[in-house]
């Protein structure tokens, strides 16, 4: 009777099979081996694993094999599959990229299977495949934009630097305005939910609106929110007066904003000069992403917002007010992790990027 080969794990193999086996991002084929070494490990014959693996003992064995031979790198990586090499492929594989990324078509913003393939003279699936392998998608875009601010690294580790090191008794708060808020009341009720259908809402509707100004604690996840008709400094400065009495008197407050010319009027200077304890710290010009208020609004437009129907502007609050209420009685910080060297390298290689293709 032949006798299933040993395992014997280090400490350190048994931690990464074991990160392998339950990783929810870890190929399923890869969580199946790391298992198979692991129960081998515990003294489980083929038979017994295969079951608990659900696959039979063939698999098993000769994945158990493979590890004995090459322990970790054995499982990790498959092994060279039999069969001629597409060859016609690489041949035609560059000239696929080539034209793909640096070319577009005389009657058309980007190239699609169809007519680079025609265009080459190869086959659609020929061209899918070569796209799929380098992960180009002509078909999708992504918007971008890099600062201009000629203060840009100074504001960049000022804020950064608040998130990651906030001062000892005092409050960090990012601040903005949501402006034009639209109240859309549907002509018709929408249709609900169903098994092969989506939820559905007319496309015609009547507009209200409000605009949302809101406050929000970084660490604690807390906010404080108000609506109003308008946002001019007059707003701004009233907005600034309930922040004022809704924190604790005896800590400094730093918000952050962006460089809106209502957040530097000349009366809210005025004002920031008669409350010593508020310091304003201005992103860079066209760099939202850096002002974590931002992802809340998005949170209260996509859950309460966008899909719901209104009466009025004074249902549109309730529901905001609403919002807000329910939001505070569960905060969840949202935690800043990225450094601002990392920031700046990043920035760094997308400009390089941008002078390569001016240059070209």
């Amino acid at each position: 009777m032949r006798m299933a080969q040993q395992i014997v794990l280090t400490e350190e193999e048994r931690k990464t099979l074991t990160r392998w086996s339950r990783g929810r991002s870890t190929p399923a084929r890869l969580v199946m081996r790391a298992r198979i070494a692991l129960l081998g490990a515990d003294g489980l014959r083929n038979n017994e694993i295969a079951p608990k693996i659900g696959t039979d003992r063939f698999t098993v064995a000769r994945w158990r094999s493979r590890f004995a031979q090459a322990r970790l790198v054995g499982i990790a990586k498959d092994a060279p599959r039999s069969g001629r090499r597409a060859t016609r492929r690489e041949r035609v594989a560059a000239k696929i990229i080539e034209r793909t990324t640096q070319t577009i078509p005389p009657n058309a913003t980007h190239w699609s299977v169809r007519t680079l393939a025609k265009e080459l003279g190869v086959s659609e699936s020929m061209v899918h495949r070569v796209w799929k392998a380098n992960g180009l998608k002509p078909h999708l875009t992504r918007t971008f934009k890099l600062s201009n601010d000629p203060h840009f690294v100074e504001k960049l580790l000022d804020v950064v630097g608040l998130y990651l090191n906030p001062p000892e008794h005092a409050l960090v708060l990012c601040v903005d305005e949501k402006s034009q808020i639209q109240a859309l009341d549907r002509t018709q009720p929408g249709l609900p939910l169903k098994k092969g259908r989506c939820g559905t809402m007319t496309h015609d509707y009547k507009r209200n609106g409000t605009t949302l100004f809101a406050a929000l604690n970084v660490a604690e996840g807390k906010v404080i929110g108000t609506c109003m008709s308008r946002h001019r400094h007059q707003e701004w400065i009233r907005f600034l007066n309930l922040i004022d009495q809704q924190t604790p008197a005896e800590l400094d407050l730093h918000l952050i904003a962006d460089n809106y010319n209502t957040h530097k009027h000349p009366k809210v200077q005025r004002w920031l000069a008669r409350h010593p304890r508020f310091h304003v710290h201005f992103i860079p010009t066209s760099s939202s992403w850096l002002n974590m208020v931002e992802r809340w609004f998005r949170e209260i437009t996509d859950k309460r917002i966008r899909r719901e129907s209104f009466s009025g502007v004074e249902a549109l609050i309730a529901t905001i007010t609403d919002y807000i209420d329910k939001h505070n009685e569960h905060p969840r910080a949202l935690v800043w992790t990225a450094k601002a060297e990392d920031i700046l390298a990043k920035i760094r290689r997308a400009k390089a990027m941008l002078d390569k293709i001016s240059s070209d």
